[in-house]
């Protein structure tokens, strides 16, 4: 399972550097149902290894000057302090057990999990739509868009912190929808919007947990591995074409678990 469990994290890293997102959607159940990982614990390290890939898949972009640095600090700095405040007073509120109906209990982990599952449902829906495509000139800063951009930023910031997503899925539309980014510049400033929120929320709350150092370390440069080979496929096949078959992949892990938690 743990050999399978690596050549999943070369997908993790693929996924970013390809599309910009989707990959850190998979790490949380490759930690869980792979590794067999504690699901609370698997979020902290799903945060490490998002932000490290992120960073480096971020200086390509960087190096082509794709990066809006003013757009990520519109989505940044309310991710940042949803992030902080959630990893600290949020999940710590949520019970153990959370919900009893006759011999079947709904868990702080198992609730956390279907969270998780939610979300790659709703990713996967995006990326079979491929709802963002073409690029658009001009950035736009009218002021109800930058709200509705901050808002979400917020909703990223929270969900980050909850389950260890990076949020990229929700990002990039907001960018080139919302704000008019064109969508090469989208994924680059998406990436590092990714990486601050996902280390920051690492070091929030890593003074709580103890971390298995050489398996996180592993995994993170498998991750790095794979986003420097999507990075390089990026520049000979379309993302967006590829983007609905991984959609359909990520539906699928999102059903799977829903079942296995409720039903098995």
């Amino acid at each position: 399972m743990e050999i399978i469990g690596y050549a999943a994290s070369v997908l993790i890293g693929v996924s970013l550097g390809l599309i910009g997102g989707g990959g850190s959607i998979l790490t949380v159940p490759v930690l869980v149902y792979l590794f067999g990982i504690d699901t609370l614990l698997a979020t902290e390290y799903s945060l490490f290894i998002v932000g490290i890939s992120s960073a480096v898949g971020s200086i390509t972009y960087f190096k082509k000057g794709l990066v809006d640095f003013k757009m990520a600090l519109i989505f940044g700095v309310p991710s940042v302090i949803s992030i902080f405040l959630t990893r600290m007073y949020l999940l710590p509120l949520i019970p153990e057990d959370l919900l009893r109906i006759k011999s079947f209990i709904v868990t702080k982990k198992i609730f956390l999990l279907l969270i998780f599952a939610v979300l790659m449902i709703l990713a996967s829906y995006k990326m079979i739509k491929n709802q963002v495509s073409g690029d658009r000139g001009g950035s736009d800063f009218n002021r109800n868009k930058v709200v509705l951009a901050v808002g979400e930023g917020a909703i990223v910031g929270v969900l980050t912190g909850l389950v260890g997503a990076g949020g990229g899925f929700m990002i990039i539309p907001a960018l080139v929808n919302l704000l008019k980014v064109p969508v090469k510049t989208a994924i680059g400033t998406s990436l590092v919007i990714i990486s601050l929120n996902s280390l920051i929320g690492f070091s929030s709350s890593i003074s709580h947990v103890k971390v298995e150092w050489d398996l996180l370390l592993s995994v993170t440069a498998i991750a790095v591995f794979g986003i420097i080979i999507g990075s390089k496929i990026s520049k000979k096949i379309d993302g967006k074409k590829l983007k609905p078959a991984f959609g359909w992949f990520i539906l699928v892990m999102g059903i799977y678990i829903i079942t296995r938690e409720i039903f098995l």
